[in-house]
C-alpha cells in the first residue's frame, strides 16, 4: 500500500494498524478506532493536528516498507 495525503486513515489501519499506529499516536490521534478518524484522510488529520502531512506520509510509508 502507498499512502499519499488523500489516503483514508481506515484504510491505512486495515493494512496493518500495528505499523502505523504509533506514527499517528505520536502526531496526536489518540482515538483511531473513532468512524470520525477513520474516515479523514491523512491530510484533513494533520491539519487538525498541525503536523506536516508530507512528513507524516513519509513516515507511513517507511513503516510500511515503501
Amino acid at each position: 500500500m502507498k499512502v499519499t495525503v488523500d489516503t483514508i486513515i481506515g484504510d491505512i489501519l486495515d493494512f496493518n494498524a500495528e505499523a502505523v499506529a504509533p506514527i499517528f499516536f505520536e502526531m496526536g490521534m489518540h482515538c483511531l478506532g473513532c468512524p470520525s478518524s477513520r474516515g479523514e484522510s491523512v491530510g484533513q488529520a494533520c491539519a487538525v493536528h498541525g503536523v506536516d502531512a508530507n512528513e507524516i506520509v513519509d513516515n507511513l510509508n517507511a513503516a510500511l516498507g515503501n
